[in-house]
């Protein structure tokens, strides 16, 4: 699944500790920059300025009600 968001520097710490809880991989990228979802010192090395998109292939309900709230149109 593929889903684009914003994310402000005050809500990395927040998406990171979402991530870890899920049990598969989750990555985010910006154009050609792809970091683990995972890592706070890789999610707030991109842009986040900019449109992010977070691709993963498992599913926790939890994180995809947390995803919607970080959710852009695409």
């Amino acid at each position: 699944m593929k889903k684009n968001i914003m994310l402000r520097p005050g809500q990395v710490k927040e998406f990171v500790n979402a991530a870890t809880k899920c049990d598969f991989d989750i990555d985010i990228y910006y154009n050609r920059y792809v970091v683990d979802a995972k890592s706070i010192l890789g999610v707030f090395g991109l842009d986040l300025t900019k449109t992010l998109t977070v691709e993963y292939s498992g599913f926790d309900p939890e994180f995809e009600t947390y995803l919607n709230t970080l959710s852009i149109a695409s």
